[in-house]
């Protein structure tokens, strides 16, 4: 394998040369032995160029040359920090084979532009208006029935004077002069290697293409004004909290006849003293008193739509006991799915009682073999 050149002389500067010594001298070689500016003598033109390439990488990077000069180029690193071996300034040769290479991009690509080819379309076409978002709060019953509501928004609405175009009455836009109508300005720039071609919005238009002479005394030339909307939405039944509703077309205008954006309505639920939701089930606890967690009774549930369902406990139910109403829970939106009623049942223990009712309770006691209850007795024993 052939040695490789020493890279300071492959640039043509001395071991103590700044960067900017290094990079004058490579833009001045670069541009000398490019291919495409030697078609009679491509060949070695492109070992050349690919040369010059590697010189550079390794001499622009200050640790890559602190190890040249140390090491040379079959130091450490050589398989991959002096040969291209990141390949972000390698020359590819089979480019040059049948396909087109512009000049301009591999530059480019050589100092960092990071240029993207300009769009020959035009910036003046139709484009979406803005989305919006607006947040409602509604009860716990409405999110289970679901609700129709009317909301109030302030939103800019296209001007109904000039309907949009921004031009008063009678008049209306006209071709920019500068940009030819299509919102964007040519720049060519000449540089070491050629010139590059670049596209910036035209200022005299905004980069709309069109330019108006008389503006609409009500928009001022905007085309858009600000209302007050009221707006019907209706939220379906089952919406759980924090979700959206999407209303189409309700949005801010576009612009140059594009669609209006949406409406983006974010639903938020009242806390409720007796209803959980738990994905579409619904949870709550039922009070029974000792006799009807004892004897068993039959409860009347009070559900979230304001009806009752019948529903038996078993006798010696306890505290904690949980039973379930099939498919009186959330019903899936856009779906058939319901999910249950859960009710836990929490056993009430009276805190006063009278004397019949204790008789009772300690003729309970001594019948089920338990210790003589507590009496309360007077100050004076």
């Amino acid at each position: 394998m052939a040695e490789k050149k020493d890279f300071y002389e492959v640039l043509g500067v001395s071991k103590t040369a700044t960067d900017e010594e290094i990079k004058k001298a490579y833009r001045r070689l670069a541009k000398k032995y490019h291919p495409d500016a030697n078609p009679d003598n491509k060949k070695e033109a492109e070992a050349k160029f690919k040369e010059i390439n590697e010189a550079y990488e390794t001499l622009s990077d200050k640790q890559k040359r602190a190890m040249y000069d140390q090491f040379g180029a079959s130091g450490p690193g050589a398989g991959s920090g002096f040969g291209g071996g990141n390949g972000y300034y390698s020359y590819s040769t089979s480019g040059f084979d049948g396909f087109d290479i512009d000049l301009d991009d591999i530059v480019s690509s050589i100092f960092g532009g990071g240029r993207r080819r300009s769009s020959k379309a035009s910036y003046n076409g139709p484009s979406k208006g803005a989305d919006l978002r607006h947040d409602i709060e509604i009860t716990f019953e409405e999110s289970f029935l679901g609700v129709r509501k009317q909301i109030n928004i302030s939103r800019e609405d296209t001007c109904d004077i000039c309907h949009g175009s921004g031009a008063k009455p009678g008049t209306s836009p006209e071709k920019c002069p500068v940009c030819g109508g299509t919102g964007q300005i040519r720049q060519v720039q000449t540089t070491f290697l050629g010139q590059m071609q670049t596209m910036r919005t035209c200022t005299t238009c905004g980069g709309t293409g069109k330019v108006i002479k008389e503006v609409c005394e009500k928009c001022r030339g905007k085309g858009k004004i600000r209302k007050q909307a009221k707006i019907n939405v209706s939220i379906p039944a089952g919406i759980d909290d924090n979700q959206t509703v999407v209303l189409k077309g309700e949005g801010a205008p576009g612009t140059n006849g594009g669609p209006k954006g949406d409406l983006y309505i974010v639903v938020h639920i009242k806390h409720h003293p007796v209803y959980i939701r738990k994905n579409n089930d619904v949870l709550c606890d039922i009070p029974v008193t000792v006799t009807q967690a004892t004897l068993g009774a039959e409860l009347d549930i009070p559900m979230v739509d304001g009806t009752n369902e019948k529903f038996k406990i078993p006798e010696g139910t306890q505290t904690g006991a949980k039973f379930k109403i099939k498919q009186k829970g959330f019903t899936t939106i856009n779906g058939s799915y319901k999910g249950d009623f859960v009710f836990n049942v929490i056993v009430q223990v009276p805190k006063r009682l009278t004397k019949e009712q204790r008789d009772l309770f300690e003729k309970l006691a001594i019948t089920m073999n338990e210790q003589p209850p507590v009496r309360k007795k007077g100050i004076f024993g």
